[in-house]
C-alpha cells in the first residue's frame, strides 16, 4: 500500500474535477439542446394530442428505451467505434462525453414527456379554443406550465450524469472515477477512494439543492 502525497493528490483531484465537470457539462447542453424537442416530440405525438403520430411516437419510444435500458458501461464500450468517429479518439473526457451526451439525451427526454403530462389537459383545450397555433401552446403553455417538473428532471440527469462520469474512468476518460481507480483500486489507497467518494457526494448534495430551489421558485412563479 502506498503513502498518499496529499499536495500531489490535491492537485490530481483539481483536475480530475475539471474532467468531470466538462464531460458532465457537455451532456446535460446535449440533453438540452436534444433531449428537450425529443421528449416533446414523444408527448405531442402520443394518443389525442394535436401531432398524434403512432408511429413516430413508437419509433422514438423504442429508440429512448433501448439506450436508457442498456448498462452504461456496456455502452461506453459499443460507442467506441462512434465515438472515435465524431471526436477523433476514444481516451478522455471529451471523449467520454460522446456515450455520457447520448444516455443524458434519452434519459431526460423520457424525463420530460413525464413532465409535459403532469400540465392539466384543460389548459391545452382552453389554449386550442382561443386559436392558438400548436407552436404557441408547446412555447407559451406546456413549457411554462411543466417548468417545475422539466427543472427536476434536469436536476435528476445531472446528478446521474455524475455517477456515469465515474464510470468513464474505466475506458480511460479521466474525471474523478478515473483518479479514484487508479490511486484507490489499483495502488490500494484506501484513503484516496474515501476522500473521492466524499467530495462526489458534497457535489451531489449541493447540485440536489440548487435543483431543489430552482424547481420551486419556477413553481411559484
Amino acid at each position: 500500500m502506498a503513502n498518499t502525497n496529499y499536495t500531489e493528490l490535491i492537485d490530481n483531484l483539481i483536475v480530475a474535477f475539471n474532467e468531470t465537470f466538462l464531460m458532465c457539462g457537455i451532456s446535460l447542453a446535449l440533453a438540452i439542446v436534444i433531449g428537450i424537442p425529443l421528449g416533446t416530440l414523444l408527448f405531442i405525438t402520443g394518443r389525442g394530442l394535436f401531432w398524434q403520430n403512432r408511429l413516430l411516437n413508437l419509433l422514438g419510444g423504442f429508440l429512448v428505451n433501448i439506450i436508457r435500458s442498456t448498462p452504461f458501461v456496456i455502452l461506453l464500450v459499443l460507442l467506441l467505434p462512434f465515438t472515435r468517429l465524431v471526436v477523433g479518439t476514444s481516451i478522455g473526457p471529451v471523449a467520454a462525453s460522446v456515450p455520457l451526451g447520448i444516455v443524458a439525451v434519452a434519459f431526460y427526454a423520457r424525463l420530460v414527456e413525464s413532465a409535459l403530462h403532469e400540465v392539466d389537459k384543460g389548459v391545452i383545450e382552453a389554449a386550442t379554443a382561443m386559436g392558438a397555433t400548436h407552436f404557441q401552446i408547446i412555447k407559451d403553455v406546456l413549457f411554462p406550465e411543466a417548468l417545475g417538473g422539466l427543472l427536476r428532471g434536469l436536476t435528476i440527469t445531472a446528478i446521474s450524469l455524475v455517477g456515469y462520469s465515474a464510470m468513464a474512468g474505466i475506458v480511460g476518460g479521466g474525471g474523478v472515477g478515473d483518479l479514484a481507480i487508479r490511486y484507490g483500486y489499483y495502488r490500494y489507497q484506501t484513503d484516496v477512494m474515501i476522500i473521492t467518494v466524499v467530495l462526489l457526494i458534497i457535489l451531489v448534495q449541493i447540485l440536489q439543492s440548487l435543483g431543489d430551489f430552482s424547481a420551486k421558485k419556477a413553481e411559484k412563479k
